[in-house]
């Protein structure tokens, strides 16, 4: 039997770190299946996806991915915790043996221990509780929880992920051996000029005309060279925090924040103001952008409980050799292929139809495509 090896991906954009990772599997596992599963419009930070989602189809197939199945927006747009329990589950569907993912410390063991600590452990509850009751937000309240417990501090964008990724895998039971790959680059540096950076430095990059074809492969090059990413849509957002009576109604806007944001709206002067006049020491700037996308897209606290149950998996992509494998396990999954494009069944694709009608007026026309729902085919 081949070793079916899952990956959780944004690819915002697709750039040569992301490459080494698919380079390094397919030196350890020769012969495998390649799945990514892959957030659609919008990044786990609220951050609007610079390539379509057809796009970053074609360019993993095109870099030895097998198959890309959609994490919807529903799930990629929340925390971390939440983003993987989905994007886990939907892999563990598929029936991966290998999860793969970077990682700022390459301590797996730390990492498993850490995540391990995390599961039914009221020291570890109450720990968290007394932190949050200080008044810091949940991420300083969870590494400070780790040290205090193992003596081990995780504070790095990766290595969260990869916490909560493992702890979903270790809490489930689920049959997959998880194995990082050494990250050398900082989410956060923005400057460095190697030819492996982060995403966020490529997007810096070209907000500021700088050339990155030595930083993603030319597939990705040639479509983001004469590409203009600059994607204003405050004004929108604001008109929805201005019209809307109730925005308490929205998923993250914890009681308290609706004055908050009414105020501020009237402050800023575009998205990375209004996020930092909202920041407190109590919400991170990535949970205040979640948060504003929500407004923006208008997923609600209702609509997230009513989809706590994951209704189909979604393929947007596969190699011949992906297909083959789908044609093999497809029988045996218990869960259904999304094959008609039924918003009235799915309230999760009711959501990313809404989303991808949202994305196709600020950015980019994807609806057609949306609603044809036809697999990118690599032969």
């Amino acid at each position: 039997m081949k070793d079916i090896v899952g990956i959780v991906v944004e690819y915002n954009p697709f750039h040569n770190g992301h490459l080494y990772q698919i380079e390094k599997i397919k030196e350890k596992f020769k012969d495998s299946i390649i799945i990514v599963c892959m957030s659609s419009s919008f990044t786990q930070r609220g951050e609007l996806s610079i390539l379509n989602k057809w796009d970053k189809t074609k360019i993993a197939l095109e870099n030895k991915v097998d198959i890309v199945i959609e994490l919807p927006y529903a799930y990629s747009t929340q925390s971390s915790d939440i983003f993987a329990k989905y994007s886990i589950e939907l892999l563990n569907h598929l029936k991966i043996n290998y999860l793969c993912f970077g990682s700022e410390s390459n301590n797996l063991d730390y990492l498993i221990k850490c995540a391990k600590i995390q599961i039914n452990n009221k020291e570890f509850d109450n720990k968290i509780k007394y932190y949050l009751d200080l008044g810091i937000n949940y991420p300083t309240a969870l590494n400070n929880a780790l040290k205090d417990l193992t003596n081990y501090e995780i504070k790095e964008p990766n290595d969260l992920l990869a916490l909560s990724y493992l702890k979903e895998i270790y809490k489930n039971n689920y049959n997959i051996t998880p194995f990082s790959i050494k990250r050398t680059n900082s989410y956060h540096d923005v400057l460095n000029d190697e030819d492996i950076v982060s995403s966020s430095n490529i997007r810096f990059k070209l907000l500021n005309n700088e050339n990155i074809i030595n930083k993603v492969p030319n597939n990705v090059y040639e479509l983001l060279k004469n590409k203009n990413i600059s994607t204003n849509y405050f004004n929108y957002l604001k008109y929805k925090i201005i019209s809307e009576n109730n925005l308490n109604k929205y998923l993250d806007v914890d009681e308290g924040l609706s004055t908050r944001i009414k105020k501020e709206i009237k402050n800023s002067n575009n998205l990375d103001e209004l996020i930092l006049n909202i920041k407190t020491k109590r919400y991170t700037y990535n949970k205040i952008s979640r948060m504003l996308n929500h407004i923006l897209c208008s997923f609600t606290k209702e609509e997230n409980n009513n989809i706590k149950k994951l209704e189909y998996i979604r393929i947007l992509g596969f190699s011949n050799n992906g297909q083959k494998y789908l044609n093999e396990i497809k029988s045996n999954l218990s869960l259904p292929l999304l094959n008609k494009y039924d918003t009235n069944k799915y309230k999760t694709l009711e959501i990313e139809k809404r989303v991808s009608e949202i994305y196709s007026l600020l950015y980019e026309d994807i609806i057609d495509d949306e609603i044809k729902n036809k697999p990118v085919h690599l032969n």
